[in-house]
């Protein structure tokens, strides 16, 4: 399998947000809301164009990447600005094959080049670890409500730069949407079934 890593073009959207439904549909919750976010996404002054890639195999996008700005606060309401990571998904039937390590590390150079401090997550660690997250405990980075947690985690993207930034970690307004708007969205797209499942549950 010879997988090509490209940009994202405007031609590619609606196949990307087929794929993306594809790929996260029943796991976190009944349905999916990751293909609105990335269709917002794309619409927000928070759009990182410069780190949006697919992975081809052939004609067929296999996966994809999306970053958008995000911040930090400190206690002197001063601001930092990173990069959030997500969605990144791959059609379940290219799942398991490195599709999402090829995107992860292709794009992750890509920003150390643009000259990004460092990369912020939810995710699962068992796999984002290997990439050289760690938990955001270890910068002194909350949550909005003071939070930390096993899934918010943070790559220097280069060492050391995130030893003067704290405070707590802001992400774009494109990750809020609502459930009157997700109903509209899937319109778009054929029906699926919605199923609850136990990974929904322990997530």
């Amino acid at each position: 399998m010879d997988i090509l890593i490209r940009p994202e073009n405007e031609s590619d959207f609606e196949n990307v947000e087929y794929m993306i439904r594809e790929a996260f549909w029943d796991l976190y919750k009944p349905g999916c809301v990751e293909h609105l976010i990335a269709h917002n996404m794309r619409k927000s002054p928070d759009f990182v164009k410069e780190l949006d890639y697919v992975a081809c195999d052939g004609d067929m996008i296999a996966g994809n990447i999306i970053y958008s700005r995000a911040k930090i606060v400190n206690e002197e309401n001063e601001e930092f600005e990173v990069l959030c990571m997500g969605p990144l998904g791959v059609l379940p039937s290219y799942q398991k094959k490195r599709i999402g390590s090829l995107l992860m590390n292709h794009s992750i150079e890509k920003a150390r080049q643009l000259g990004y401090k460092a990369i912020f997550i939810f995710g699962h660690p068992g796999y984002y670890e290997r990439f050289g997250f760690r938990n955001t405990r270890e910068y002194n980075i909350k949550t909005p409500s003071g939070e930390y947690f096993d899934a918010f985690m943070a790559l220097e993207l280069y060492s050391g730069s995130l030893k003067y930034i704290s405070g707590k970690f802001f992400v774009s307004d494109s990750f809020e949407v609502t459930e009157e708007e997700l109903e509209d969205f899937e319109k778009k797209f054929p029906h699926k079934t919605k199923h609850v499942t136990d990974t929904q549950i322990f997530h």
